[in-house]
């Protein structure tokens, strides 16, 4: 199964929902870097289980440690091994679909793919694969401040279900976005979707809805003009995250409806440097950062596992009716903030350190 990401950054996740642990391989980190898991701590605690009464109630407490590439509190250039523990797993909920497929979920296809799975709260295709992911952008997040102190990634939760928040982009901060449970920083969108997602859940059903994130403090110049354009591996990140099923940058599928003279950035020059006056390009242009805030928008899909009875099939081929056990958020959202600003640093850092790596001589003068 591929599950390393990046090309100079690159990062390995590793571990099963229920299985011992969960967590990350980061190899190219540059040395002498400080990092200490406490400041990768907070990011899981952003991301974990339990937080609140809108998420799923499965308690981990998520406490990483660094077993390897950190010596006295500096990375040695050597491979970094980040783990998690798992407290709280319950296999013996998720006994029916040893034998049943979930609708919508990965069980089908990863037995047929494999012809084996982990049907133990979906094993590998669980969205608990994704502590090694954060914790692996709290690592790439610190290499690309330490180069560019102005960079900054925010993630918010736009919209859920059919409930649209209105949020200044250009502005939101993360305390903002932290302020509420829901994370949204818009408080009256905010509060009609905690009130959706419990009533959704109370019905035992599930919800989706949109995220955006903005990346500030992005130089110039990063990105391959090919197969490997910026928006490109930020379309790929995002995508790969568990129940996403849209990513749009920019003035997105929006910018189709209009003409080119409408949806131009102009170029202008402000303090000796060359900005745009509108950004409907998000930032990158022809697969390369252009300076400006580079900002998208992904869309997660309900949440696949239900306790609504479905219909379904067994691995003999048997019709069957699943009425899903277990612990599940009845909304992906909240959680998914901190994994999209992960992968947003994992892409950037990544660039930014092959620009570095393939711009080694001196420009004519």
């Amino acid at each position: 199964m591929a599950s390393i990401f990046g090309t100079l950054f690159r990062v390995s996740t590793w571990g099963e929902s229920h299985g011992g642990g969960v967590g990350c391989v980061i190899d190219g980190c540059p040395p002498r870097l400080p990092i200490s898991p406490e400041e990768i701590q907070i990011e899981l605690d952003r991301r974990r289980p339990g937080q609140s009464d809108i998420v799923t109630p499965r308690q981990e407490e998520d406490r990483c440690r660094i077993l390897s590439g950190v010596f006295q509190g500096l990375t040695l250039g050597t491979p970094i091994l980040i783990a998690v523990d798992n407290k709280d797993a319950r296999p013996s909920a998720y006994s029916e679909m040893e034998t049943m497929f979930r609708p919508s979920h990965a069980d089908y296809t990863y037995q047929s793919k494999y012809g084996i799975r982990n049907w133990e709260g979906g094993g590998r295709s669980s969205a608990r694969e994704t502590i090694g992911r954060v914790a692996a952008g709290v690592v790439a997040s610190k290499v690309v401040r330490t180069l560019h102190p102005q960079f900054e990634v925010v993630a918010y939760v736009r919209s859920i279900h059919d409930i649209e928040s209105r949020i200044d982009p250009e502005t939101v901060t993360t305390a903002e976005v932290e302020s509420t449970p829901v994370r949204c920083p818009d408080p009256i969108a905010a509060q009609k979707m905690i009130e959706r997602i419990k009533e959704v859940r109370s019905q035992g059903d599930s919800i989706g809805g949109t995220i955006e994130c903005i990346i500030r403090g992005v130089p110039p110049a990063l990105g391959e003009p090919v197969f490997d354009k910026l928006e490109a591996d930020l379309a790929k990140a995002m995508m790969s995250l568990p129940a996403t099923k849209g990513f749009e940058i920019g003035s997105g599928f929006a910018g189709s409806r209009l003409t080119g003279s409408e949806h131009n950035d102009a170029f202008v020059i402000e303090e000796g440097c060359v900005h745009t006056t509108t950004n409907r390009s998000g930032g990158i242009q022809g697969g390369i950062s252009n300076g400006e805030h580079i900002f998208f928008r992904v869309a997660f899909k309900p949440t696949a596992t239900i306790a609504k009875p479905q219909q379904t099939v067994t691995i003999d081929g048997e019709a069957a009716e699943l009425s899903a056990r277990g612990r599940h958020d009845a909304c992906v959202l909240p959680r998914a903030v901190p994994m999209v600003e992960a992968m947003a640093s994992l892409v950037i850092c990544d660039h930014l350190l092959r620009q570095l790596g393939q711009n080694v001589l001196p420009q004519a003068p």
